[in-house]
């Protein structure tokens, strides 16, 4: 984030390279629950919201449970080299007299429920297409501020509802559901998509109302809504590290018919009735904020359950402020879905310093052990690790230990002493310390420089303390695995993700300094940031050589797979090339690069994924990770794809918003692009 942003989406910046007469990457500003298991669900505990064709995508994560998986196999590892652009859709936002367009990131995967596509672009414009052909059915545009300046500026899709399960002409029986950047929830008539006078006030409420508001831009929502059965369940996007007392980040609960709130939750606790209250200084409590939900939630709807990933409390790179383990922040955690009332939860993070949300959407996983099958949840974390928790009472399957991390920081700080890691599997990203012997470069010029600059840093590996000093920290912010989350293949326990490997520098100072630097000009390539209510402000970078590389060694990127049968990592593989990053006259090399997006898989045996900094939607084969086909894109693909049946000849598409991302550095456009086999080869 730059100074405010929300919950870590926006990773930081490298030196601007592109077009400079360096052989080097470019500026990074920043940089199946399968068909079957759905339908037992819905057989024993009635219909679920939204349709359950096999060639549907109704939900965000492709089911309520987040896998991401697709059960068509149309387009397989023989065929997948035939596959072309169907059609492209362009929505028109390119930011014209948006603030933000700058930053502006089209992160939406849509929905495909009964030949229709729904998604929403970065400025919550919601669009119905045709699926087949791509032609718009209708478009509805909510006029947020576009003067403001908003924490974020993206929105990674919508939300659909229809009354009983059932679907009919009558306005308004299904719903598209949205969050916007000026914190309303929407609802609006899939067919038509005019908005729905009997929700809330002529089809929006108002989610700032009757809430604590310090900087109204930095209240919003950025990801879509869960939902289950007639509730419609919202988190927050609450801008980062403008100071100790920022929002709370409240989830809550509206009735999908008429918009009337049905229950609420606060990670922060309010009571000392509270059982979490313990752990909390009261004053802390009361003075801090966030905590918040700002990433995709999942639902078990036999269970009855909402799974709410949370982020750090506030702010987020000093604790002094908010002593304690910080409860509920940081945290996977299991709500009753008609109440609100907490089930389980598990703190993936104690006393978070390092802006490590859990940001991936939890996946809910049916897994295999030799005692026999768990309902279990799959939650990977900015850390590079999965957790997996039993999805009942929240034990964990695989094991989880305490282990002790690095201690220190500033003055009036108190790391928490352990931290809690999974016994299997290992980490997807290295833990270990980066000493001046890690130091990479292309040159002995650069490597020198990265390796004086490593020497002049605190790092003692993962959790070191943020300093005075500036500490390196290893996984950055941005991940291990940020809201691109896993993609689960149910029939070969396998879970994917699209991990980054970059790490930043983290330095603390005073305000007055925090002011002096940032207006100085020698700081381009970094962001500070007040913590005001703190003593410390706050200025983060990547760590680059001088040329803007990395200081440590390729790949900075990597598509990962693992076998959670057996707990261990299958393969590992770059992702991303130099392309589109380094002048023309550079043989593209594939180094992996930092990532924004997520895979899906399918039955065809496939992995599908964007999210790497080259224009390219990529198909890889989830047996070895061989890379089987790439897509060109006409902008950057940082979102993640999603795959349907549509058309008179029931054809398989795959789709994927590629509209770039201005704070990871990627060409920015307006497409949505749909690729397929040709008409006659499809099979």
């Amino acid at each position: 984030m730059l100074g405010c942003g929300p919950k870590s989406t926006r990773p930081p910046a490298l030196n601007s390279m592109k077009r400079r007469p360096l052989p080097t990457l470019r500026s990074i500003r920043w940089w199946r629950s399968t068909v079957s298991l759905a339908g037992a669900f819905i057989l024993a505990h009635g219909p679920a919201q939204g349709a359950e064709e096999p060639g549907d995508w109704p939900y965000y994560g492709g089911d309520e449970f987040g896998q991401r998986f697709s059960p068509l196999e149309d387009i397989t590892r023989a065929n997948v080299g035939e596959l072309e652009v169907a059609w492209t859709y362009h929505t028109g936002e390119l930011g014209a007299g948006f603030a933000k367009r700058d930053s502006m990131g089209f992160e939406a995967t849509p929905l495909h429920v009964e030949g229709t596509l729904y998604l929403s672009t970065p400025t919550n414009i919601v669009i119905a297409l045709d699926a087949a052909t791509g032609h718009e059915r209708w478009r509805y545009d909510p006029k947020i501020d576009r003067a403001a300046r908003y924490a974020e500026a993206t929105s990674r899709g919508v939300s659909y509802w229809s009354a009983s399960g059932e679907h009919g002409a009558a306005p308004c029986t299904e719903r598209i559901f949205e969050g916007t950047l000026d914190a309303r929830l929407l609802a609006l008539d899939a067919h038509s998509g005019k908005p729905c006078a009997d929700f809330g006030t002529n089809g929006a409420i108002d989610l700032k109302a009757g809430q604590r508001i310090r900087d109204a831009a930095d209240y919003l929502v950025t990801s879509p809504p869960a939902v289950f059965r007639d509730f419609v369940i919202v988190g927050l996007a609450i801008g980062d590290n403008r100071a100790a007392d920022v929002e709370r980040g409240v989830v809550r609960a509206f009735d999908a018919r008429t918009g009337a709130l049905r229950w609420s939750w606060d990670p922060i606790p309010t009571s000392t009735a509270d059982p979490a209250y313990a752990e909390w200084n009261a004053s802390a409590a009361a003075g801090t904020g966030a905590a918040n939900a700002w990433s995709i939630m999942s639902v078990d709807p036999a269970r009855g359950l909402v799974f709410v990933p949370t982020g750090s409390a506030s702010p987020d790179f000093y604790g002094g402020e908010r002593l304690g383990s910080n409860r509920h922040a940081s945290s996977l955690v299991a709500l009753n879905a008609q109440t609100g009332a907490l089930v389980w939860q598990q703190q993936l993070v104690h006393h978070d310093l390092w802006d490590y949300d859990v940001a991936a959407q939890p996946v809910l996983i049916e897994l295999e052990r030799s005692s026999g099958v768990v309902s279990a949840v799959l939650q990977a974390t900015k850390t590079g690790l999965l957790f997996v928790f039993d999805r009942e009472s929240g034990a964990p399957v695989l094991g989880l230990r305490e282990r002790p991390v690095p201690r220190g920081g500033v003055p009036g700080e108190q790391p928490w002493p352990t931290q809690p890691f999974p016994i299997a599997p290992a980490p997807l990203v290295s833990h270990e310390a980066i000493t001046p012997n890690d130091a990479w470069g292309l040159t002995f010029y650069d490597r020198g420089k990265c390796r004086d600059r490593i020497a002049s840093l605190d790092s003692q590996g993962i959790y070191t303390p943020p300093s005075l000093k500036g500490a390196i920290e290893s996984p950055g912010y941005a991940g291990g695995i940020n809201w691109g989350g896993v993609a689960f293949d149910a029939d070969r326990q396998v879970a994917v993700a699209a991990v980054n490997h970059l790490p930043m520098v983290v330095t603390l100072m005073s305000p007055e300094k925090v002011r002096e630097q940032s207006q100085s000009g020698d700081y381009e390539e970094s962001s500070f940031a007040y913590q005001r209510g703190t003593p410390y402000g706050m200025r983060r970078e990547a760590l680059l050589s001088p040329w803007g590389l990395p200081c440590t060694k390729p790949p900075w990127g990597t598509l990962t797979a693992v076998d959670l049968r057996t707990a261990r990592t299958l393969w590992e593989v770059p992702l991303g090339s130099t392309e589109d990053l380094a002048p023309f006259f550079v043989p593209t090399r594939n180094l992996g690069t930092p990532n924004m997006g997520g895979p899906i898989m399918t039955a065809g045996g496939l992995i599908f994924v964007g999210a790497a900094m080259d224009d390219y939607l990529r198909a890889f084969n989830v047996e070895t990770g061989r890379e089987l086909w790439k897509g060109r894109l006409p902008a950057g693909g940082q979102a993640t794809p999603m795959t349907y049946r549509a058309g008179p000849g029931n054809r398989q598409f795959v789709v994927i918003a590629a509209g770039g991302h201005g704070n990871l550095g990627t060409r920015q456009g307006d497409a949505v692009v749909a690729f397929a086999l040709p008409e006659k080869k499809k099979k």
